[in-house]
């Protein structure tokens, strides 16, 4: 019994033996490349499946219930302790997005309600806080549903189809009332610095997007900062308002005015003629220089004088 076990112990090495030749490489190349070959870096980790998603539930709801109480007129603000560089600077603020920009997020899903937040702030202006715990919501109640065993992207379907139909529905219902905007911006203005001034400034704000008249391009109301005065001092002006000095002896008021705009260097010490440098080699051709662009210039101005304008304004 021990021969013939060994006999068939020898037999199968040899056979072994034969195999990995034919396959080319030695026994030790071969044993190496059966070894699994690690990708990730050293201090990287992997997870996979119910762990995965599990992680990255509970990191997207914890950070919707850091920030769910500061949402709406109600909200408490949060004190912010900054550590190490700038080791006990306070910060007192209900912003959303101020918050979650100043703390550390490392996983992964809570680092994407992070960057959706600061898309809000960056896009938008406000919502963040509204977003974030929604989207963190929205995970919390699709947790349950995964565990009866119903597939994510049978849940993505239903949440696309969903904002479709919550999008048809306030398009249908969706009237101008000045009095709902005033209550949105005297929302808004609740958990600002203007919180006390908010009865003027809502006025203000409404007064300004309804002079777009729906078109909804935030970039054509300009704001113009000036040092100095209260906050109340602030107005909306019916005009075109532009940071210019008037010029001198011009008067400052005029009636049935013919404007006319315009973006044109008017100092003749920056006219150079055909815009090029020009070596000369006496004083008489500087003189001649000089005339060229005197005329140049009074070209200029006679071609300003044909549209008949009584006010000129160059940018």
């Amino acid at each position: 019994m021990n021969r013939k076990e060994n006999g068939v112990e020898v037999w199968r090495e040899k056979n072994v033996r034969k195999t990995r030749e034919e396959m080319g490489g030695s026994d030790d190349n071969k044993c190496a490349s059966l070894n699994p070959i690690r990708i990730l870096k050293h201090e990287a980790d992997e997870e996979k499946g119910e762990t995965a998603r599990l992680s990255s539930f509970v990191g997207a709801v914890a950070i919707g219930d850091l920030v769910k109480s500061t949402l709406g007129p109600k909200g408490m603000d949060k004190i912010l302790v900054s550590h190490g560089r700038n080791a006990g600077q306070v910060e007192i603020t209900n912003d959303g997005a101020t918050i979650l920009k100043s703390i550390g997020v490392d996983n992964p899903a809570a680092k994407i309600l992070v960057d959706m937040s600061r898309v809000q702030d960056d896009e938008v202006g406000d919502g963040t806080t509204s977003v974030t715990v929604l989207a963190a919501e929205l995970l919390r109640e699709a947790e349950k549903l995964i565990e009866l065993k119903i597939h994510p992207q049978i849940i993505i379907a239903g949440w696309r189809k969903a904002t479709q139909v919550a999008r048809d529905a306030l398009t249908a219902i969706a009237m101008d009332n000045r009095r709902d905007l005033l209550n949105i911006a005297r929302t808004t203005l609740s958990s600002k610095i203007l919180s006390q001034h908010k009865e003027y400034f809502s006025k203000l704000a409404v007064d300004a997007v309804l002079r777009l008249k729906g078109s909804g391009n935030l970039s054509a109301i300009q704001i113009i900062k000036k040092t100095g005065g209260t906050l109340e001092d602030s107005f909306l002006d019916e005009g075109f308002l532009l940071d210019k000095k008037v010029g001198v002896h011009q008067p400052k008021r005029v009636e049935n005015a013919r404007i006319l705009i315009a973006n044109t260097p008017m100092d003749t010490d920056k006219i150079k003629v055909f815009g090029s440098r020009v070596r000369v080699d006496s004083m008489a051709k500087i003189a001649e220089l000089e005339v060229a662009e005197k005329e140049k210039m009074k070209d200029k101005v006679n071609k300003i004088l044909k549209h008949n304008c009584t006010v000129f304004i160059n940018r």
